[in-house]
């Protein structure tokens, strides 16, 4: 081992799983050091510590903070463990049967699709309560034994269970719990998401214990792995949670890896002086979009291969368009690209790892986006000849040169993002030039000037440690948790001391799992979902008071529709969010000094002169810069395009304005 540790300072280490890299980002109480490998997706914890071996981390007080694609992967490739679904009699077949909605409008004979769970795994019992909890059908000793006799017969690894109305009194879910035979991993919906809506409510109980088990096996060999070390794991809203405790809320984890980059380009914006962001992290696979208005938006409505996921999440859109997205032609005649990625292995041509399909990266690099000298990750060189080899067959299909079909592929990847970043700002009335566009991931900073152009926008921020930001996210997210709890009644016909009372035991249930991992004296926030009578969706509102609810509402429905009605408001869930402190952790400063020249200069298509190319770690604060240029760093390349200007500001951040 090869770091010594300041006495008295937080040791932290950021790591995030994507699907081509693996992302590390050391904070040792006083300055950074970023690192890359090769994601081992087939055992994600394999690339994790051969990482930190390779940082030479003593792991005596380390703290790691980990974004994890485990519980994606699992649901999204349908590899979770075997499952039994566990309701009241007659409604075995709502997983199923779902919202009766066809995903393709007018596809009169749409493909089968198979149930989420087969029927042989779906149980009924009793154990039935209406609405205002009143027992409608009671939960039988013989009912309990016929169900444990069953889930012995069937031998699922988990068990979910979901009854009516149990977030309204959970005790008959508490029975069948007791009465799962011993080492099954259990998921109940009173415990994952007390919320109205059946459908939602099941799924997300389904989804829980579907992958859990596989998240506490992964979590427990990578804690086993990093001992002495302390583990925590990202939550998709934004908050850390204990590893032992995120095994058991793996729903809560399918968004791990792209909330921490909101958190990591909030935190460095903040330290630029800036609120208001669109921002695109391009991986090697996908490409996340999202808007910060000042806080990053959650959402309690998002869907995961099909599957609707209501548990709270940041507010993203996705897309298949990154750095490995493969370039085809469709039957047509037409050149495509993506969503089908190279991924890690092989990975794209220009890798050398027998990747022999063109990607998106390969066409940077055959253009000169890419210098030739790169080592991806800091470690791992780049082969033109590969790249240019893997593009031939291609152009010649179009009849193009070799160059213009590197361009035409960039040109359809950059309306894919651009067309993503419209779709959460432009098509929500939001007119994007009045934000920064924030690109990071590895692959950002070669498309950020392309993609402002084709939104209007006149200001970028290309991030320090850019590259890395998911992993640097994760050091500065705090300990946090996001409760809910379906109340439905009109604002009119309720009491603000039950609303309090309801309130405080979900913060008291909040405070005591953050007590469990050491977590002191967090900060709450408490919010209504509300609507008018009849509607079907919610809008979320801070609680200041019952007497002000239907005014907020009617505010807030005014300025995300335009109009408000005359209506009586009905309240849905009551929600809670606690954070604790985050981490102590601020981007070191730059000092000012004399400006610094380019390292060397290289031919890029389709400029006349050579590009000179500049080293980000030389570059002094302060510092200006106009396009055409390259950027380079370890982790990350930034192509600056011409007619665009660069100011370094004082943390290393790349200020980008259109002349």
């Amino acid at each position: 081992m090869t770091d010594s540790p300041s006495p008295g300072s937080p040791r932290l280490l950021g790591v995030d799983t994507g699907g081509t890299f693996t992302d590390f980002v050391y904070f040792d109480g006083a300055g950074f050091r970023v690192h890359k490998v090769l994601s081992t997706p087939e055992a994600p914890e394999r690339a994790i510590l051969e990482g930190i071996r390779e940082l030479g981390l003593d792991l005596r007080g380390l703290r790691v903070i980990h974004g994890s694609t485990v519980a994606t992967n699992a649901v999204l490739e349908g590899r979770g463990v075997r499952t039994a679904y566990v309701t009241n009699r007659g409604l075995a077949d709502v997983l199923t049967i779902g919202r009766q909605a066809r995903r393709d409008l007018y596809d009169l004979q749409p493909p089968p699709v198979s149930p989420p769970v087969p029927a042989e795994l779906c149980l009924e019992t009793g154990g039935r309560l209406a609405a205002d909890g009143s027992v409608v059908e009671p939960l039988t000793g013989d009912d309990l034994a016929a169900l444990r006799a069953e889930l012995a017969r069937l031998a699922p690894e988990a068990v979910a269970i979901n009854l009516l109305f149990a977030f309204v009194d959970d005790r008959f879910e508490r029975a069948v719990e007791a009465a799962v035979p011993e080492g099954l991993f259990v998921s109940r919906s009173s415990q994952v998401l007390p919320e109205y809506r059946e459908y939602e409510r099941s799924m997300a109980t389904w989804l829980n214990a579907y992958v859990g088990p596989l998240m506490q096996g992964y979590l427990a060999r990578l804690e086993a792995g990093i001992t002495p070390a302390r583990l925590k794991v990202m939550q998709s809203h934004g908050g850390t949670i204990s590893a032992d405790q995120a095994g058991e809320q793996a729903v809560q984890l399918l968004l791990s890896g792209p909330a921490g980059g909101l958190m990591g380009a909030r935190h460095v914006a903040r330290e630029s002086a800036r609120e208001r962001l669109l921002t695109f992290d391009m991986g090697g696979t996908s490409t996340d979009v999202a808007m910060i208005d000042g806080e990053i938006g959650l959402i309690s409505e998002s869907e995961i291969a099909g599957y609707p996921v209501a548990v709270p999440m940041v507010d993203m859109h996705t897309i298949g368009a990154g750095g490995g997205s493969i370039a085809w032609i469709d039957a047509g005649g037409l050149l495509q690209v993506g969503p089908q990625s190279a991924g890690a292995a092989p990975g794209p041509a220009c890798y050398g790892q027998g990747g022999g399909e063109p990607t998106v990266t390969d066409a940077n690099l055959i253009l000169g986006h890419l210098p030739g000298s790169t080592r991806l990750g800091g470690g791992l060189p780049v082969d033109v000849a590969a790249a240019r080899a893997a593009m031939r067959p291609l152009a010649e299909r179009l009849g193009l040169s070799v160059e213009a079909a590197a361009e035409g592929i960039l040109k359809i990847a950059n309306e894919h993002m651009a067309q993503a970043l419209r779709v959460i700002s432009v098509q929500r009335g939001i007119d994007p030039r009045g934000f920064t566009l924030m690109p990071f991931g590895g692959a950002g900073g070669l498309h950020v000037c392309a993609l402002a152009d084709a939104l209007g926008m006149g200001r970028a921020l290309v991030p320090m440690h850019g590259g890395v930001l998911s992993a640097l996210g994760m050091l500065v997210a705090p300990p946090g948790r996001q409760l809910s709890r379906t109340r439905q009644g009109l604002l009119d016909a309720l009491a603000e001391a039950e609303l309090e009372r309801l309130f405080a035991a979900m913060e008291a249930e909040g405070r005591d799992s953050l007590a469990e991992e050491g977590v002191p004296d967090p900060v709450a926030r408490r919010s209504l979902d509300l609507r008018y009578a009849g509607q079907a969706t919610t809008l979320a509102v801070p609680w200041r008071g019952l007497a002000r609810a239907a005014d907020d509402f009617h505010a807030a429905h005014r300025e995300a529709y335009g109009h408000a009605l005359d209506m009586p408001v009905e309240l849905v869930n009551l929600r809670v969010g606690l954070a604790g402190a985050a981490p102590p952790v601020h981007l070191p400063r730059l000092a000012a000094g004399a400006p610094t020249g380019p390292v060397e200069r290289l031919p890029v298509h389709g400029v006349r002169q050579e590009v000179p190319v500049y080293s980000r770690a030389a570059l002094a604060a302060g510092q200006r810069l106009q396009g055409p240029a390259l950027i380079a760093e370890p982790v990350a390349t930034t192509w600056i395009e011409p007619g665009w200007l660069v100011e370094v500001d004082g943390s290393g951040n790349l200020l980008l304005v259109r002349a």
